[in-house]
């Protein structure tokens, strides 16, 4: 049985900046045992649109307490990006999309 992810604050900038070009992508997820580390990774399954697809992974490894325990997640690739809206997936769903990236010049 697949527990149901709690999320939110998303937020995506590509920073087009000379020195800094990367693109960020940042949010919040409910882990439902303190040693749990959420984890943002490029999908192995991207399509040509300018829509960016990530993983959220889930390690349960370790031992703490069995608690509900908001962490940060982040995401970060250097270089100049198209990226125009970002979709999380969990297990295969969708789980967020943004929309409005920042885009800074």
């Amino acid at each position: 049985m697949t527990n149901r992810i709690v999320s939110g604050a998303w937020t995506a900038q590509n920073d087009r900046m000379p020195g800094a070009a990367s693109l960020r992508v940042s949010g919040n997820v409910t882990v439902t045992n303190s040693a749990h580390t959420p984890t943002l990774v490029r999908s192995e399954i991207q399509d040509k649109s300018c829509d960016l697809r990530l993983d959220l992974q889930i390690d349960t490894s370790g031992t703490g307490l069995t608690v509900l325990t908001e962490k940060p997640v982040k995401y970060k690739s250097a270089g100049v990006s198209s990226v125009t809206s970002v979709s999380i997936f969990h297990e295969g769903k969708l789980l967020a999309h943004i929309n409005n990236v920042l885009i800074t010049d």
